[in-house]
């Protein structure tokens, strides 16, 4: 049966954040629900590869972690009894593979959750938001953490 609600890829990427992020995404999923086309929720974690190695490389240490994080996100959806879909996905780059599996999998939204960051003194996005922001063909919802006083 191929779902014709609303779609939810979420991005997890092992920080503090993510916790929040995949409640988000599974209120937005809650609210969807109306016994005909329930939403559907996917969490992937991307597995950046350098470029000096095979994409295929194994990089044990953070598929642990990216295991780690889809675990946690497994547990969040139960709490809200839905079904959540994990993947990790190894890439080159964050950005282009999020938005690469949300095409691939027709996600009418993104989530994401983005870590508090600065660099030089200042807030900094990093690359990977403006990426998605950029080029995802689809809603996206941005997450950021909150700022600890």
């Amino acid at each position: 049966m191929v779902a014709t609600g609303l779609r939810i890829l979420v991005a997890v990427g092992g920080h503090r954040v993510d916790e929040e992020t995949v409640r988000l995404a599974c209120r937005l999923a809650h609210s969807r629900r109306d016994g005909k086309d329930p939403a559907t929720i996917y969490a992937v974690h991307v597995v950046e590869v350098n470029r000096s190695l095979p994409l295929s490389a194994p990089v044990e240490s953070q598929v642990e972690e990216g295991e780690r994080a889809l675990d946690a996100a497994e547990q969040v959806a139960a709490e809200f009894q839905l079904e959540i879909e994990t993947e990790i996905v190894q890439a080159r780059e964050t950005g282009p593979a999020i938005v690469g599996e949300a095409d691939e999998w027709h996600a009418d939204v993104i989530v994401m959750g983005l870590p508090y960051k600065r660099r030089f003194g200042e807030f900094n996005l990093g690359k990977t938001v403006p990426y998605v922001l950029k080029n995802a063909s689809c809603r996206v919802v941005l997450l950021r953490e909150r700022l600890e006083a």
